[in-house]
């Protein structure tokens, strides 16, 4: 199977919710639904404890392990992830084969594995973003990569597997001074961020940046390039004060818990009521409001998601009385829209590392055999920084 195909070339994963929860996400919206998968995860953890943690093991008629390999299935979008030994296809000719070692579990893999995600792709399918490993096979026209390259990959799915068939244009190549696990988290999170703050929000050094969702994936790298590469003062944002005290390990000047304290009072004790000049926001609801409303003159907010489950309306009204703008990061889009731009982004990423800059924070590695766990993980929302799947 390739990456980002469907149907009976792309083999996937699921989460486990119950057969009532996609009803209930077409009758609520999106909370709603993200509601009724933690429920149904609750209901059902007993059950995933007594398979000890591990995905339904599957069969195929492939027998020869060198022609066949392990991936994560989806093949129905109720039912719990299963593992199941697959058949290798040929290459074409710009394809090339990776050997995985990692994947991340970002948020969106779980929505695709829902159905609530802007891609829906056909049953079966892999989900898996973004990867890192080694190259083993290249088609006849394939010039980016070798045969050994250690490389980061990116997909819009396919990669919670043991290998991925991939166009040579979405691997980027990385030497052995970036360790595998740490590699795998830079292209998503450490992209969106800086495509957010750098080209979209055009942060300038000095600056204060307000992250919420600060100790997730995302929220830890844009603390991070903030600090460590724009230079700005970052306040972050977080649900616990054990995440707080994360994120200023990580560079932020001040935290606030967004579960005790009041945002916008916050803001405004350690701006000295001048308000913030960008906010890099995920969580979306009252939290956005809260920071929307606490920006200064001219203060840019760029949306990147909605971890909250609920999406908020921004009245225009505000928008014009204190000159702020508001712009979305939708960064995978930027593959087919903008593809220099999108390549540039995990190439910076690749650099900032290798001089130090920045320092990607691993919170949880499992097994593909565990992808459950790994999943339940995310929606526990006991996750802290990227979680990782690997494959070795």
């Amino acid at each position: 199977p390739r990456a980002g195909g469907g149907g009976e070339r792309s083999p996937g994963c699921g989460c486990w919710a119950g057969p009532g929860t996609m009803r209930r996400a077409a009758a609520g919206g999106l909370g709603a639904a993200l509601h009724a998968v933690r429920r149904d995860v609750g209901r059902r953890n007993n059950l995933l404890r007594k398979i000890n943690g591990l995905a339904g093991i599957g069969t195929s008629s492939a027998t020869n392990l060198r022609d066949s390999y392990q991936a994560a299935l989806c093949t129905d979008l109720t039912k719990p992830l299963e593992i199941q030994q697959l058949p290798t296809v040929a290459l074409k000719s710009t394809e090339v084969r990776v050997d995985l070692h990692c994947c991340s579990v970002n948020f969106a893999d779980i929505l695709i594995c829902r159905g609530l995600y802007q891609q829906r792709p056909r049953l079966p399918f892999t989900p898996g973003m973004e990867f890192t490993g080694s190259v083993t096979e290249v088609g006849t026209n394939v010039t980016k990569v070798c045969k050994g390259d250690r490389v980061i990959g990116v997909c819009p799915m396919g990669a919670m597997a043991e290998q991925c068939i991939i166009d040579h244009t979405m691997l980027w190549p990385i030497d052995e001074t970036i360790p595998y696990e740490v590699a795998t988290v830079l292209p998503v999170s450490y992209g969106t961020s800086i495509l957010a703050l750098q080209h979209r929000a055009k942060t300038q050094p000095g600056e204060t940046v307000l992250v919420t969702a600060a100790a997730g994936a995302a929220g830890l790298a844009a603390v991070d390039v903030a600090s460590h590469v724009l230079n700005a003062k970052v306040i972050a944002a977080a649900g616990t004060d054990e995440k707080c005290e994360l994120a200023v390990q990580k560079g932020a000047v001040a935290a606030i818990n967004y579960t005790t304290q009041s945002v916008k009072e916050e803001v405004k004790k350690f701006t000295g009521n001048k308000g913030v000049d960008v906010v890099f926001d995920a969580v979306g609801g009252d939290i956005f409001k809260e920071a929307f409303n606490s920006l200064a003159w001219e203060g840019r907010i760029v949306v990147v998601g909605f971890a909250g489950g609920n999406i908020p309306s921004i009245p225009a009204n505000q928008l014009l009385i204190k000159n702020v703008s508001a712009m979305g990061v939708y960064w995978g889009r930027y593959q087919d829209l903008n593809y220099p731009i999108f390549s540039k982004s995990i190439m910076s990423a690749i650099q900032y590392y290798k001089e130090g800059r920045i320092r990607p924070h691993v919170g949880a590695v499992f097994k593909l055999q565990q992808v459950n766990e790994a999943f339940l993980h995310v929606l526990q929302r006991k996750s802290i920084g990227k979680v990782i799947i690997s494959m070795k």
